[in-house]
Order: C-alpha cells, then sequence, then structure tokens
C-alpha cells in the first residue's frame, strides 16, 4: 500500500506543469501592429490628435463653457471679441474668440465637431452596409444580378463623389416640406454621403468574395449540405471584412469632408446647428474684415481631424497588408 502512494506522489511530481498562456493584453502588446505603431512618430501624433479630437466632442457638454446651439446662452454684446480676451461687457474669457453672435468659438468647435463625426462614422457604416451586400451578393451569385449592381456602380463613378451627394441631397430634400428641412439635415446628409460612397465597399467585396468562394473551405461547407446563406454569412463575410474594415477608415475622413463641403456649400447642417463646415462657411464673410480668428481655428480643426484620421487610415492599410511586413 505504502509502495503504491509513493509511486503515485512520484507520478504527480513527475508531471509536466503546463505553460500559462498569456493574456490577450499581453499578446496585442507583442502583435505587428503594437510593434509597428511604436515605431512611427507621425502616427503616434495622429492618434494622440484623433483621441484629442474625440475626446473633445464627446465631453462637449462638460469641457465646452458654453452651449452654442442654445441662444438664451449666447451674448449679442460680446460678438467680434478677439482670442485670449476677456470682454470688458460681461466679463466672459474668449479662448479662441467670439463671433457675430457673440458665440464662443472654442465652444462651437467642440459641439461642431460632434456633429461632423457623427455624420461621418454614420454615413460610413450606411456605405459600408449597403456596398458590403451588393458585393456579397454581385460576388456570390454572379450572373445579371452581379452585373447590374456593377453597371450602376461604373455609373456612378463616372460623376464625383460630392457631386453625388449634392444630387442625392437635393432629391431627397424635394419630397420633404421647407419646414421639415432644418430638423431632418442631419439623416438628408448621412443618408446622401453614404449613397455616394457605396461603389468602393461593393466594388472590395465584389472582389474578395469572388476569390473566397473558390477556395476549399467553402466547396467542403456545399459538400456537408450548408446552405448558401449560411455559408455567406457564416464563412464568407468574416474574411473578407478585414480590406473593407480599412477602407472605412479612410473613408470617415472623406465623409467628414464631405460634410464639411456640403455645409460650405450652404446644403448642409444649419447655421443654429453648425458643423465644422458650417463654421467654415460663416467664417468666410468676415475673413477680409478683422474677424480672422472665425474662419481660421474652424479651419484648422476641420484640418487636423481629417489629416489624422486619413494618416490613421492609411498605416492601418500598411500595416495589416502581409505583401508590405
Amino acid at each position: 500500500m505504502s509502495q503504491q502512494l509513493k509511486t503515485r506522489e512520484s507520478a504527480h511530481v513527475a508531471a509536466p506543469i503546463a505553460p500559462k498562456k498569456p493574456s490577450r493584453l499581453r499578446t496585442f502588446l507583442e502583435s505587428d501592429i503594437v510593434y509597428s505603431w511604436q515605431r512611427q512618430p507621425v502616427v503616434i501624433l495622429a492618434t494622440l490628435v484623433t483621441l484629442v479630437m474625440f475626446a473633445g466632442a464627446l465631453f462637449a457638454p462638460w469641457i465646452a463653457p458654453q452651449n452654442p446651439f442654445d441662444p438664451r446662452q449666447l451674448e449679442l454684446i460680446d460678438a467680434f471679441t478677439p482670442p485670449l480676451t476677456t470682454s470688458d461687457f460681461t466679463g466672459n474669457f474668449y479662448l479662441l474668440g467670439s463671433d457675430s453672435q457673440g458665440r464662443d468659438v472654442f465652444s462651437a468647435i467642440l459641439y461642431g465637431s460632434r456633429i461632423s463625426l457623427l455624420v461621418g462614422f454614420a454615413a460610413v457604416l450606411f456605405a459600408l452596409a449597403l456596398g458590403t451586400a451588393l458585393g456579397l451578393l454581385a460576388g456570390f451569385r454572379g450572373g445579371w444580378r452581379d452585373a447590374l449592381i456593377m453597371r450602376i456602380a461604373d455609373v456612378q463613378l463616372t460623376f464625383p463623389s460630392i457631386l453625388m451627394a449634392l444630387l442625392i441631397f437635393g432629391v431627397i430634400r424635394g419630397f420633404l416640406p421647407r419646414s421639415m428641412h432644418a430638423e431632418v439635415a442631419i439623416i438628408v446628409l448621412i443618408i446622401a454621403i453614404g449613397l455616394s460612397d457605396w461603389v468602393q465597399y461593393a466594388r472590395a467585396v465584389r472582389g474578395a468574395t469572388m476569390v473566397e468562394k473558390g477556395k476549399e473551405y467553402v466547396q467542403a461547407a456545399r459538400v456537408i449540405g450548408l446552405p448558401d446563406r449560411r455559408i455567406l454569412f457564416q464563412h464568407i463575410l468574416p474574411n473578407v471584412l478585414r480590406p473593407v474594415l480599412v477602407i472605412g477608415t479612410i473613408g470617415l475622413a472623406l465623409a467628414i469632408i464631405a460634410e464639411a463641403t456640403l455645409s460650405f456649400l450652404g446644403v448642409g447642417m444649419p447655421a443654429t446647428q453648425p458643423s465644422l463646415g458650417t463654421l467654415i462657411r460663416v467664417g468666410q464673410d468676415y475673413m477680409f474684415s478683422g474677424e480672422w480668428w472665425i474662419l481660421l481655428f474652424p479651419g484648422v480643426a476641420l484640418l487636423l481631424l481629417a489629416l489624422s484620421v486619413n494618416l490613421l487610415g492609411d498605416w492601418l492599410r500598411d500595416v495589416l497588408n502581409p505583401k508590405l511586413r
């Protein structure tokens, strides 16, 4: 009996200890993405600028000294106060100055960034969902569906995206009463920008789907009798999303610029709910009258936001491309 216990104890002691599995955080910190990010100062700076802009927009109600969308908080007597100046009338300090309505430019930029980012994100998600669905259908089914979708995409590519967005924006507003234009302006902007940008996602997904559907795992799924819908969404879709997400990151900067362009042209957000493009449009009226800050600071904010997001998108596209490693 004692000999058996000794044998069991020795076997227990001699048993190898399984190596401890690294945590997900450590695995991520040791990944190629983090390695590449740490060695590119421009990307690090773009990340910091993006985080600051996003945080400022997200926490605008708590950071901004004033709600520029609330007329009761505007001080008309403080109109055209220069930057870094305290008003002689109300004693309010304006970090980036005030505009013609006594609206704090710093607060207007924070709240305007919220609208620009909201429109940009929503438009990209709408275009990504629509383009991915049509690209999957065209690449997987083929035939007349593929021909129809791709011909529509080819026709749309012959027009600049901003002109297509203007056309869609005008058509949608034409079906709405004039009294509803200001209320649904943000929704119309999202639909117009999304419908003008779905083509790039559809073409990328179509090409990737045509490659994936000929691989062995898809053929094996068909042999065992899986329905096409399950094959499409459970097996093919996860393998074609990576390039689409990278395009979406770059498309976010383009969507923000498109929203600013439409608002600058006067067909975007109203002056009562200004985005960065609306603030730039308002500021251009005072460009040569001495109130330079009304145009300069919103323009710099838009430039930093679009440039930083675009740099991050370019870096992400390169780091996820195995041919460039």
